[in-house]
């Protein structure tokens, strides 16, 4: 499916290129994180947009929202000042504004709760402001919850049961979900290992006691799981994988989502990989529960939750017919967009307003 709508604009007062891709609106309208991250060329930002939205629409249809797929990109060369950074969240807040509630943004790589507070200050089309000023705030616990469902779920197709305990887990990533990751599987009693690019995270995964490993070697350890929980295009058509499960949040895993010959591949390795836009829905599911549907934090944690119901199905599914989940989960997902839905105006219901 080709995206639905593409805005590049020049911000007025910082001078930085920003971008909103909204890729469907037929379940609803689009949702998707605010990517703030220094790109070579402008190709390339425009490049991800587009991927990250299309892997929205996908997420949001298969975790069951009625809610298209967006993303937004702030297309830096070099890393700003503070007052820089806020006259360029300022310009992004504008432009999404000027959608007029097709796209609705939350968080992402590079930017968090308070950053969302200043687009607010510019559009009312925002989720994940911080929780004092009436938002669910950061999104990455439940985004590790829904990844830890997705794990049970392939953890029973390929172990036999959903336990953690005593099995080597390498994690790719120690930001603030493979951080959380790291401390609910230690603490189910798996031997974790870790791995990132950023010495500071390292240094805290050091405090953790965690040992680490380098990431370049990250593929090759012998493990029974493997999270990817950082950058994408980690899976390539010739990729070799020595863990029997990979399942983790990171977006966009395979160096092409809409081929499934690398799914393929790794599942002739005897590699079973759950689609990232499957394991990584537990972040939008909950803050639309909570924000664009006001069920409580229990209410929304426990459709987080089903994620681990969502993802057996799939591997059911792909079990049976002999595919791969990412064909199953793609099949699931194309169900859902092309069941009769005509494409949707922005919903009535908008998200919390500051407090």
């Amino acid at each position: 499916m080709s995206v639905q709508e593409l805005v590049v604009r020049r911000g007025r007062r910082s001078g930085v290129t920003t971008m909103v891709a909204v890729h469907s609106s037929t379940l609803g309208p689009a949702v998707g994180g605010c990517r703030f991250k220094v790109y070579p060329r402008i190709h390339d930002a425009i490049d991800d947009v587009l991927r990250l939205s299309a892997a929205m629409t996908r997420k949001c249809a298969v975790a069951g929202l009625d809610f298209g797929g967006g993303k937004s990109v702030v297309a830096l060369d070099a890393v700003p000042t503070a007052e820089q950074r806020r006259e360029i969240l300022l310009d992004h807040a504008d432009l999404i504004a000027s959608l007029d509630g097709a796209y609705l943004a939350g968080p992402d790589v590079g930017t968090g709760p308070a950053d969302m507070l200043v687009l607010r200050e510019r559009t009312p089309h925002v989720f994940c402001l911080p929780e004092e000023h009436g938002g669910t705030g950061s999104s990455s616990g439940p985004t590790a919850v829904g990844v830890l469902a997705a794990l049970r779920a392939g953890a029973r197709a390929v172990f036999g049961d959903g336990e953690m305990h005593g099995r080597k887990v390498v994690i790719s990533g120690y930001g603030s979900v493979g951080a959380q990751l790291a401390a609910g599987l230690a603490g189910q009693g798996a031997e974790v290992v870790v791995s990132d690019v950023d010495e500071r995270r390292l240094a805290a995964a050091r405090e953790q006691g965690l040992p680490l490993v380098r990431p370049d070697k990250v593929l090759g350890i012998e493990a029974d799981v493997l999270i990817p929980a950082a950058v994408g295009g980690v899976f390539g058509p010739g990729t070799e994988v020595n863990t029997p499960l990979v399942v983790g949040p990171a977006n966009n895993q395979l160096t092409d989502d809409t081929d499934d010959t690398v799914a393929a591949n790794l599942a002739a390795r005897g590699v079973l990989w759950i689609p990232d836009f499957v394991a990584s829905a537990g972040g939008v599911v909950y803050t639309l529960g909570r924000e664009a549907q006001n069920l409580t934090h229990e209410q929304a944690l426990d459709r987080v939750e089903a994620l681990e119901e969502t993802t057996r199905r799939i591997l059911d599914a792909a079990s049976a017919n002999g595919t791969t989940p990412l064909a199953e989960a793609n099949a699931l997902a194309e169900a859902r967009l092309t069941s009769g839905a005509e494409p949707r105006t922005p919903s009535p219901r908008e998200p919390r307003t500051a407090a």
